[in-house]
Protein backbone atom coordinates (compact mmCIF):
# COMPACT_ATOMS: atom_id res chain seq x y z
CA UNK A 1 0.00 0.00 0.00
CA UNK A 2 1.77 3.17 -1.18
CA UNK A 3 -0.01 5.40 1.36
CA UNK A 4 0.94 3.14 4.25
CA UNK A 5 4.57 3.00 3.11
CA UNK A 6 4.68 6.80 2.78
CA UNK A 7 3.30 7.30 6.29
CA UNK A 8 5.75 4.81 7.82
CA UNK A 9 8.67 6.38 5.96
CA UNK A 10 7.75 9.79 7.39
CA UNK A 11 7.19 8.42 10.90
CA UNK A 12 10.67 6.90 10.84
CA UNK A 13 12.06 10.43 10.56
CA UNK A 14 10.25 11.48 13.76
CA UNK A 15 12.44 11.25 16.83
CA UNK A 16 10.93 12.62 20.03
CA UNK A 17 13.83 13.45 22.38
CA UNK A 18 11.75 12.97 25.53
CA UNK A 19 12.64 9.68 27.27
CA UNK A 20 9.02 8.83 28.17
CA UNK A 21 7.88 9.23 24.56
CA UNK A 22 10.78 7.10 23.28
CA UNK A 23 9.92 4.36 25.78
CA UNK A 24 6.21 4.55 24.82
CA UNK A 25 6.95 4.17 21.12
CA UNK A 26 9.50 1.37 21.59
CA UNK A 27 7.32 -0.62 24.00
CA UNK A 28 4.29 -0.34 21.70
CA UNK A 29 6.29 -1.54 18.69
CA UNK A 30 7.50 -4.55 20.70
CA UNK A 31 3.93 -5.28 21.88
CA UNK A 32 2.20 -4.90 18.52
CA UNK A 33 4.88 -6.52 16.34
CA UNK A 34 5.54 -9.53 18.49
CA UNK A 35 5.81 -9.73 22.23
CA UNK A 36 7.17 -12.32 24.62
CA UNK A 37 8.33 -15.84 23.78
CA UNK A 38 9.90 -18.67 25.70
CA UNK A 39 13.16 -19.86 24.15
CA UNK A 40 15.08 -22.65 25.90
CA UNK A 41 13.20 -21.92 29.09
CA UNK A 42 14.08 -18.24 29.04
CA UNK A 43 11.85 -15.25 28.38
CA UNK A 44 12.71 -13.63 25.07
CA UNK A 45 11.41 -10.37 23.60
CA UNK A 46 10.85 -10.55 19.84
CA UNK A 47 9.28 -8.31 17.21
CA UNK A 48 8.81 -9.06 13.50
CA UNK A 49 9.02 -5.87 11.46
CA UNK A 50 8.35 -5.14 7.80
CA UNK A 51 11.50 -3.13 7.03
CA UNK A 52 15.23 -3.15 7.74
CA UNK A 53 15.06 0.55 8.52
CA UNK A 54 12.47 0.08 11.27
CA UNK A 55 14.39 -2.92 12.66
CA UNK A 56 17.60 -0.88 12.85
CA UNK A 57 15.72 1.93 14.61
CA UNK A 58 14.32 -0.47 17.21
CA UNK A 59 17.72 -2.05 17.67
CA UNK A 60 19.31 1.37 18.21
CA UNK A 61 16.62 2.38 20.72
CA UNK A 62 17.14 -0.86 22.70
CA UNK A 63 20.85 -0.15 22.92
CA UNK A 64 20.48 3.53 23.82
CA UNK A 65 17.61 3.24 26.32
CA UNK A 66 18.16 -0.16 27.92
CA UNK A 67 21.74 -1.06 27.03
CA UNK A 68 20.56 -4.24 25.29
CA UNK A 69 22.00 -5.32 21.96
CA UNK A 70 19.42 -7.38 20.05
CA UNK A 71 19.80 -9.96 17.30
CA UNK A 72 18.45 -9.01 13.86
CA UNK A 73 17.46 -11.81 11.48
CA UNK A 74 15.50 -12.03 8.24
CA UNK A 75 12.50 -14.37 8.49
CA UNK A 76 9.71 -15.42 6.15
CA UNK A 77 6.39 -13.84 7.06
CA UNK A 78 3.34 -15.91 7.85
CA UNK A 79 -0.08 -16.01 6.14
CA UNK A 80 -1.13 -12.70 7.66
CA UNK A 81 2.22 -11.02 6.91
CA UNK A 82 3.55 -12.38 3.62
CA UNK A 83 7.02 -11.53 2.32
CA UNK A 84 10.35 -11.17 4.02
CA UNK A 85 10.41 -9.58 7.46
CA UNK A 86 13.09 -8.69 9.99
CA UNK A 87 12.98 -10.18 13.48
CA UNK A 88 14.45 -8.19 16.35
CA UNK A 89 15.21 -10.58 19.25
CA UNK A 90 16.47 -10.11 22.77
CA UNK A 91 17.17 -13.46 24.44
CA UNK A 92 19.96 -12.71 26.91
CA UNK A 93 18.40 -10.27 29.33
CA UNK A 94 14.98 -10.71 27.71
CA UNK A 95 13.13 -11.08 31.01
CA UNK A 96 14.79 -7.99 32.45
CA UNK A 97 13.86 -6.01 29.35
CA UNK A 98 10.26 -7.30 29.55
CA UNK A 99 10.04 -6.09 33.14
CA UNK A 100 11.60 -2.72 32.35
CA UNK A 101 9.24 -2.06 29.43
CA UNK A 102 6.20 -3.27 31.37
CA UNK A 103 5.48 -6.24 29.07
CA UNK A 104 5.82 -8.44 32.20
CA UNK A 105 4.08 -7.42 35.41
CA UNK A 106 5.59 -7.75 38.91
CA UNK A 107 4.35 -11.36 39.13
CA UNK A 108 6.10 -12.28 35.85
CA UNK A 109 2.78 -12.43 34.02
CA UNK A 110 2.59 -11.12 30.42
CA UNK A 111 0.59 -7.90 30.11
CA UNK A 112 -2.40 -8.53 27.85
CA UNK A 113 -2.84 -4.96 26.74
CA UNK A 114 -0.34 -2.13 27.14
CA UNK A 115 1.42 -1.01 30.32
CA UNK A 116 -0.95 1.35 32.13
CA UNK A 117 1.65 4.12 32.44
CA UNK A 118 1.77 4.42 28.63
CA UNK A 119 -1.96 4.94 28.04
CA UNK A 120 -2.31 7.41 30.91
CA UNK A 121 0.75 9.49 30.02
CA UNK A 122 1.08 12.90 28.41
CA UNK A 123 -0.28 13.79 24.96
CA UNK A 124 3.22 13.28 23.53
CA UNK A 125 3.36 9.80 25.11
CA UNK A 126 -0.07 8.90 23.70
CA UNK A 127 1.00 10.09 20.24
CA UNK A 128 4.15 7.96 20.58
CA UNK A 129 1.99 4.93 21.46
CA UNK A 130 0.00 5.40 18.27
CA UNK A 131 3.16 6.04 16.25
CA UNK A 132 4.65 2.79 17.53
CA UNK A 133 1.42 0.87 16.83
CA UNK A 134 1.24 2.20 13.26
CA UNK A 135 4.90 1.44 12.57
CA UNK A 136 4.35 -2.10 13.87
CA UNK A 137 1.06 -3.03 12.22
CA UNK A 138 -0.76 -0.02 10.78
CA UNK A 139 -2.33 0.61 7.38
CA UNK A 140 -3.87 3.66 5.73
CA UNK A 141 -6.31 3.41 2.82
CA UNK A 142 -7.16 6.10 0.30
CA UNK A 143 -9.93 8.62 0.99
CA UNK A 144 -13.38 7.42 -0.01
CA UNK A 145 -16.27 5.40 1.31
CA UNK A 146 -13.99 2.76 2.86
CA UNK A 147 -11.21 5.10 4.03
CA UNK A 148 -9.59 3.95 7.26
CA UNK A 149 -6.53 4.24 9.43
CA UNK A 150 -6.31 0.75 10.90
CA UNK A 151 -4.09 -1.03 13.42
CA UNK A 152 -3.93 -4.83 13.71
CA UNK A 153 -3.75 -5.66 17.41
CA UNK A 154 -2.28 -8.70 19.21
CA UNK A 155 -5.17 -8.94 21.70
CA UNK A 156 -8.54 -7.39 22.41
CA UNK A 157 -7.04 -5.77 25.52
CA UNK A 158 -4.34 -4.12 23.41
CA UNK A 159 -7.03 -2.85 21.05
CA UNK A 160 -9.00 -1.31 23.92
CA UNK A 161 -5.84 0.31 25.29
CA UNK A 162 -5.20 1.89 21.89
CA UNK A 163 -8.80 3.10 21.65
CA UNK A 164 -8.45 4.68 25.10
CA UNK A 165 -5.23 6.44 24.05
CA UNK A 166 -6.96 7.86 20.96
CA UNK A 167 -9.90 9.14 23.01
CA UNK A 168 -7.52 10.90 25.42
CA UNK A 169 -6.03 12.72 22.43
CA UNK A 170 -9.57 13.63 21.34
CA UNK A 171 -9.86 11.34 18.32
CA UNK A 172 -12.66 8.79 17.86
CA UNK A 173 -11.41 5.24 17.30
CA UNK A 174 -13.26 1.94 17.46
CA UNK A 175 -12.20 -1.62 18.21
CA UNK A 176 -13.61 -4.38 16.03
CA UNK A 177 -12.84 -7.93 14.99
CA UNK A 178 -12.03 -8.99 11.42
CA UNK A 179 -12.01 -12.76 10.93
CA UNK A 180 -11.39 -13.20 14.64
CA UNK A 181 -8.46 -10.75 14.77
CA UNK A 182 -8.83 -7.56 16.85
CA UNK A 183 -8.30 -4.23 15.09
CA UNK A 184 -8.61 -0.56 15.90
CA UNK A 185 -10.02 1.72 13.21
CA UNK A 186 -10.26 5.48 12.71
CA UNK A 187 -12.75 6.10 9.88
CA UNK A 188 -13.87 9.71 10.01
CA UNK A 189 -11.85 11.85 7.60
CA UNK A 190 -11.00 14.60 10.07
CA UNK A 191 -10.04 11.98 12.63
CA UNK A 192 -7.63 10.29 10.21
CA UNK A 193 -6.00 13.61 9.34
CA UNK A 194 -5.74 14.54 13.03
CA UNK A 195 -4.22 11.18 14.01
CA UNK A 196 -1.63 11.34 11.23
CA UNK A 197 -0.69 14.82 12.45
CA UNK A 198 -0.49 13.71 16.10
CA UNK A 199 1.76 10.78 15.21
CA UNK A 200 4.10 13.15 13.37
CA UNK A 201 3.22 12.35 9.74
CA UNK A 202 2.30 15.95 8.95
CA UNK A 203 3.19 15.83 5.27
CA UNK A 204 1.20 12.61 4.78
CA UNK A 205 -1.73 14.16 6.69
CA UNK A 206 -1.74 17.20 4.41
CA UNK A 207 -1.49 15.12 1.23
CA UNK A 208 -4.20 12.70 2.40
CA UNK A 209 -6.51 15.59 3.29
CA UNK A 210 -5.95 17.28 -0.09
CA UNK A 211 -6.74 14.00 -1.84
CA UNK A 212 -9.89 13.65 0.29
CA UNK A 213 -11.05 17.15 -0.59
CA UNK A 214 -10.44 16.62 -4.31
CA UNK A 215 -12.44 13.40 -4.22
CA UNK A 216 -15.28 15.05 -2.33
CA UNK A 217 -15.44 17.86 -4.91
CA UNK A 218 -15.36 15.31 -7.74
CA UNK A 219 -18.06 13.23 -6.06
CA UNK A 220 -20.20 16.35 -5.62
CA UNK A 221 -19.84 17.25 -9.29
CA UNK A 222 -20.73 13.69 -10.28
CA UNK A 223 -23.82 13.78 -8.07
CA UNK A 224 -24.95 17.03 -9.72
CA UNK A 225 -24.33 15.62 -13.19
CA UNK A 226 -26.22 12.45 -12.33
CA UNK A 227 -29.04 14.53 -10.83
CA UNK A 228 -29.27 16.64 -13.99
CA UNK A 229 -29.18 13.52 -16.17
CA UNK A 230 -31.95 11.95 -14.11
CA UNK A 231 -34.06 15.11 -14.41
CA UNK A 232 -33.51 15.22 -18.17
CA UNK A 233 -34.48 11.54 -18.49
CA UNK A 234 -37.62 12.08 -16.43
CA UNK A 235 -38.54 15.17 -18.46
CA UNK A 236 -38.01 13.32 -21.75
CA UNK A 237 -40.08 10.36 -20.56
CA UNK A 238 -42.87 12.66 -19.36
CA UNK A 239 -42.92 14.42 -22.74
CA UNK A 240 -43.13 11.11 -24.64
CA UNK A 241 -45.95 9.88 -22.38
CA UNK A 242 -47.88 13.16 -22.63
CA UNK A 243 -47.67 13.28 -26.43
CA UNK A 244 -48.71 9.63 -26.73
CA UNK A 245 -51.78 10.22 -24.53
CA UNK A 246 -52.75 13.40 -26.41
CA UNK A 247 -52.53 11.62 -29.77
CA UNK A 248 -54.73 8.82 -28.45
CA UNK A 249 -57.20 11.36 -26.96
CA UNK A 250 -57.62 13.16 -30.29
CA UNK A 251 -58.10 9.78 -31.98
CA UNK A 252 -60.80 8.70 -29.48
CA UNK A 253 -62.73 11.97 -29.58
CA UNK A 254 -62.42 12.58 -33.33
CA UNK A 255 -64.74 15.38 -34.47
CA UNK A 256 -66.41 15.64 -31.05
CA UNK A 257 -63.44 17.30 -29.37
CA UNK A 258 -64.05 20.95 -28.38
CA UNK A 259 -61.98 23.35 -30.47
CA UNK A 260 -60.08 24.95 -27.58
CA UNK A 261 -59.07 21.50 -26.29
CA UNK A 262 -58.04 20.39 -29.77
CA UNK A 263 -55.82 23.47 -30.10
CA UNK A 264 -54.16 22.69 -26.76
CA UNK A 265 -53.55 19.07 -27.83
CA UNK A 266 -52.15 20.05 -31.22
CA UNK A 267 -49.93 22.62 -29.51
CA UNK A 268 -48.53 19.84 -27.30
CA UNK A 269 -47.83 17.65 -30.35
CA UNK A 270 -46.27 20.50 -32.33
CA UNK A 271 -43.79 21.35 -29.55
CA UNK A 272 -43.07 17.98 -27.93
CA UNK A 273 -40.04 19.06 -25.85
CA UNK A 274 -41.44 22.41 -24.71
CA UNK A 275 -42.43 23.12 -21.13
CA UNK A 276 -46.00 24.11 -20.28
CA UNK A 277 -44.84 27.70 -19.87
CA UNK A 278 -43.27 27.62 -23.35
CA UNK A 279 -46.44 26.08 -24.83
CA UNK A 280 -48.42 28.98 -23.43
CA UNK A 281 -46.19 31.43 -25.28
CA UNK A 282 -46.72 29.52 -28.54
CA UNK A 283 -50.52 29.75 -28.20
CA UNK A 284 -52.48 32.43 -30.06
CA UNK A 285 -53.49 34.31 -28.04
CA UNK A 286 -50.85 33.42 -25.38
CA UNK A 287 -51.97 31.34 -22.40
CA UNK A 288 -50.62 30.80 -18.92
CA UNK A 289 -49.02 27.45 -18.20
CA UNK A 290 -51.90 26.65 -15.81
CA UNK A 291 -54.41 27.29 -18.62
CA UNK A 292 -52.47 25.00 -20.99
CA UNK A 293 -52.17 22.28 -18.33
CA UNK A 294 -55.87 22.54 -17.50
CA UNK A 295 -56.97 22.20 -21.15
CA UNK A 296 -54.72 19.17 -21.77
CA UNK A 297 -55.97 17.60 -18.55
CA UNK A 298 -59.62 18.09 -19.61
CA UNK A 299 -58.85 16.71 -23.08
CA UNK A 300 -57.41 13.50 -21.59
CA UNK A 301 -60.23 13.16 -19.05
CA UNK A 302 -62.90 13.59 -21.75
CA UNK A 303 -61.20 11.04 -23.98
CA UNK A 304 -60.78 8.49 -21.16
CA UNK A 305 -64.47 8.87 -20.22
CA UNK A 306 -65.57 8.29 -23.83
CA UNK A 307 -63.18 5.32 -24.15
CA UNK A 308 -64.72 3.74 -21.05
CA UNK A 309 -68.21 4.27 -22.43
CA UNK A 310 -67.25 2.84 -25.84
CA UNK A 311 -65.31 -0.06 -24.32
CA UNK A 312 -62.04 0.83 -26.04
CA UNK A 313 -58.52 1.36 -24.61
CA UNK A 314 -58.00 4.78 -23.03
CA UNK A 315 -55.17 7.23 -23.38
CA UNK A 316 -52.89 5.34 -20.95
CA UNK A 317 -52.76 2.44 -23.39
CA UNK A 318 -50.82 4.59 -25.86
CA UNK A 319 -47.85 5.17 -23.50
CA UNK A 320 -44.89 3.03 -24.67
CA UNK A 321 -43.70 0.30 -22.32
CA UNK A 322 -40.90 1.35 -19.97
CA UNK A 323 -41.90 5.03 -20.16
CA UNK A 324 -43.22 6.58 -16.95
CA UNK A 325 -46.22 8.83 -17.26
Amino acid sequence: MPLTADVKAELLTVRDPRPAARVAELTTVLRFAGGLHSIAGRVAVEAELDSDRLARRIGRELVEIYGVRPELAHVQGGAGNPGSRVAVRVIDGGETLARQTGLLDQRRRPVRGLPNRLTTGSRADLAAVWRGAFLASGTLTEPGRSAALEIACPTGEAAMALVGAAHRIGIAAKAREVRGAPRVVVREGEGIRAMLTEMGARRAAQEWDQLRQRREVRAGVNRLVNFDDANLRRSAQAAVAACARVERALEILGDTVPEHLREAGELRLAHRDASLDELGHHADPPLTKDAVAGRIRRLLAMADKKAETDGVPGTESAVPGGVED
